[in-house]
């Protein structure tokens, strides 16, 4: 097909694709929805705690989690969970640390851990990949 304007009045719209920010927005909103259906409790998103930002902090059955979440669209190049390396899991464990001991969302019971999920925006629809205790074994306790 030809374009029969001059080039200074043909135009394309391209609509620029969202920025990393939207992007993981949108990866916590789905996360919060399927955790959320699962019986979680979302109590808090992007929550900071000095330096650091845990995306989401769930709850159920006693056991409070930080969730690392991580998007992955088509243009992608590493899966989501092969994204988190030494240094972000020592950061994860350094604010679930910071978290825990600043007594927010928990009570004398509860446990706590870190989990990962994987948002996959390849498809018609997104999917979900969820790694509880993704990071350590390590449980923090209230004793």
């Amino acid at each position: 097909m030809r374009c029969d304007l001059p080039s200074n009045q043909c135009s394309v719209s391209v609509k620029p694709p969202p920025s990393r920010v939207a992007l993981g927005r949108i990866g916590e909103r789905i996360v919060a929805d399927y955790l959320f259906v699962r019986g979680y409790s979302i109590l808090a998103c992007n929550l900071r705690v000095k330096s650091s930002e845990i995306d989401l902090v769930a709850k159920c059955d006693g056991v409070v989690s930080l969730v690392e979440v991580r998007v992955r669209t088509r243009r992608s190049f590493e899966r989501a969970l092969a994204s988190i390396d030494a240094r972000k899991r020592e950061r994860l464990i350094v604010s679930a640390s910071r978290f825990w001991r600043s007594g927010l969302y928990r009570e004398r019971s509860d446990r706590l851990r870190i989990d990962v999920a994987a948002v996959s925006l390849e498809g018609a629809a997104p999917t979900v990949e969820y790694v509880t205790g993704a990071v350590t074994d390590l449980q923090f306790s209230a004793d």
